[in-house]
């Protein structure tokens, strides 16, 4: 068969090519993200990848191997290769064949293939785990082990369905306003209700643990809190940072039925646990000695938590994961924009938070005025300097990366892309402190890095948001999690190699939506015939995948910038 109005071209190598100058592209990709992944994105042909992981990502969602199979035989080019076919259908059935259920206070991993538990639990991964067979397709496992059970299966191949259910928790109602303390309505939208609801499924075994994927600026915040309301427990809930952490209080307090005192702040500078109890990462993952125990991980058993909420749950600590892996029988929801992870960890996710529960495109809440209309830009700068260009072909890869990211000629387009946007709020990003010092003294504008105290740092942002300051310079501290809903213009001078998280979240930074003309426009200035241009091809992926496309400006170097 061959349909040349179709664009994919599905490979037995398990990738799938996709056409984007179809009519039809837009339409494919969409359905196309929700089981595979995007590999990369050049001009005219963007390359997909089915995994196992994309595969059970969608099992858990809902979605059959008929509806996968429909996507690729429906919209392919070619006969989609038998192997690819088998694959799907062997993938998504896996997903499930094992469950983790609780009789009698005894965790039981069951399966009506007795074939399959007994070659599972042959596994040497699996050995340590099992107490004994206890009927049927039926083996009794340890109970205070079920999250390092599950990493061990998925690993295996088979991910388990966790049907076990959670404690209760201490009860903690939690109501929701109808009007803000500002006097304004308040209510969910409609896919932050569809998101709790997919979270706690009616408080069934089926629901309570699991990640909630949706862009950057679209109230991730308030769908913790709605799933708080739905618990209606005692919650702890894990943040990037202490001013992420203070904007969940300040939401909370503006948004629920809960006072101060009801709301704990555990960090650096107070340790104070209550019945909603906020923390960090890096409070977590302090410890005296490189080697020495983690300090603060007995803040899991405080109390009685019925919700533990994981924002921007793509960062979870790699240590973290071992103490979420005791915490199997408490309710967990993971908040992100984006399940790529950088440690290659997405499969701990799957298995300790929980499979993805519900995902929604950037551009569907674009197009319904929920996150503001971007518009991307990649600008090609030039060498200023043949010393410097010379400097770079002689030095190690990390030392050309540095030097590219760099370039004193940045200055001159940042200048430039300044005075075009004199009316707008705008964000100038980076990643190294000695050029952002330097951009401070030549545009005279502000600037937050982590070395700037926590009361400076919410000085500045509250001036940004009022409007007194209509310039901000912001390192990577400014990732995750600031709420700055009136910046319209994010310029990154300067970033993390290929890291598509963090060119999805800065992205972030100036999608919330706004008040009057919902736009925003998302520069990222890099040095052209350089290794950086190629580690920004691949920070862009994500956001391509979302539905973005980046306009490439070769700039011509205005004159240098005068002090």
């Amino acid at each position: 068969m061959y349909n040349p109005e179709n664009p994919l071209i599905v490979q037995s190598d398990r990738t799938v090519l996709l056409e984007t100058a179809s009519p039809r592209f837009e339409e494919v990709r969409d359905k196309l993200s929700v089981f595979a992944e995007l590999v990369k994105s050049p001009e005219h042909i963007h390359t997909y990848r089915i995994t196992p992981l994309s595969l059970w990502n969608a099992a858990a969602l809902g979605v059959s191997a008929a509806e996968v199979r429909g996507v690729l035989e429906g919209y392919g080019k070619f006969d989609v290769p038998g192997n690819i076919l088998a694959d799907v259908d062997e993938y998504l059935a896996r997903y499930g064949r094992l469950k983790l259920v609780l009789h009698d206070e005894h965790l039981h991993l069951v399966s009506e293939d007795h074939v399959l538990l007994e070659e599972v639990c042959a596994q040497r991964a699996m050995q340590e785990y099992i107490i004994g067979r206890v009927g049927p397709g039926k083996v009794a496992v340890r109970a205070d082990q079920r999250g390092f059970i599950k990493q061990a299966l998925i690993k295996i191949g088979f991910p388990v369905e966790d049907l076990a259910g959670y404690l209760t928790g201490d009860p903690w109602p939690i109501e929701l306003r109808d009007t803000t303390l500002e006097g304004e309505g308040f209510g969910l939208r409609p896919y932050q209700d569809e998101a709790v609801g997919a979270f706690y499924a009616g408080g069934s075994v089926q629901g309570g643990s699991g990640v909630i994927v949706l862009p950057c600026g679209s109230g991730k915040t308030v769908v913790g809190i709605g799933a708080m309301h739905r618990v209606g427990c005692k919650t702890l809930i894990l943040t990037t940072n202490t001013t992420a952490l203070r904007q969940w209080r300040d939401e909370i307090l503006d948004k629920t039925s809960l006072d101060p005192q009801d709301i704990g702040e555990y960090s650096g500078v107070e340790k104070t646990v209550r019945p909603v109890t906020l923390t960090t990462y890096q409070i977590l993952t302090y410890r005296k000695t490189k080697d020495g125990p983690f300090v603060h991980f007995n803040l899991f058993e405080k109390e009685n938590w019925g919700l533990v909420i994981y924002d921007e749950v793509h960062l979870l600590p790699a240590p973290v994961f071992r103490a979420v892996a005791n915490l199997q029988a408490r309710r967990r929801l993971g908040l992100t924009a984006t399940l790529v992870r950088e440690d290659n960890k997405e499969e701990d996710v799957f298995s300790l938070i929980g499979p993805k529960k519900y995902d929604v495109p950037w551009r569907v809440l674009e197009k319904q005025g929920f996150i503001a209309k971007a518009t991307c830009a990649e600008i090609r700068v030039p060498w200023g300097d043949d010393n410097l260009r010379m400097e770079y072909a002689l030095a190690e890869p990390n030392r050309k990366y540095r030097l590219a990211a760099t370039n004193p000629a940045k200055l001159r387009v940042l200048q430039r892309l300044l005075k075009d946007h004199e009316d707008d709020r705008v964000l100038i990003i980076g990643q190294y402190l000695e050029q952002l010092d330097d951009i401070a003294q030549l545009i005279q504008c502000p600037l937050i890095t982590g070395r700037t105290p926590q009361g400076e740092r919410e000085l500045l942002y509250e001036r940004f948001r009022t409007g007194e300051l209509p310039r901000l310079i912001v390192s990577k501290v400014a990732n995750f999690a600031v709420d700055l809903p009136d910046a319209n213009v994010a310029i990154q001078i300067s970033g993390t190699f290929g890291s598509r998280q963090e060119e999805a979240q800065r992205l972030g930074r100036v999608l919330r939506p706004k008040k009057h003309e919902n736009e925003a426009r998302f520069y990222t200035i890099v040095t052209r015939d350089s290794n950086e241009q190629d580690y920004s091809a691949k920070r862009q992926l994500f956001l391509t995948e979302q539905g973005y496309r980046y306009e490439i400006i070769t700039a011509d170097l205005p004159p240098s910038p005068q002090p």
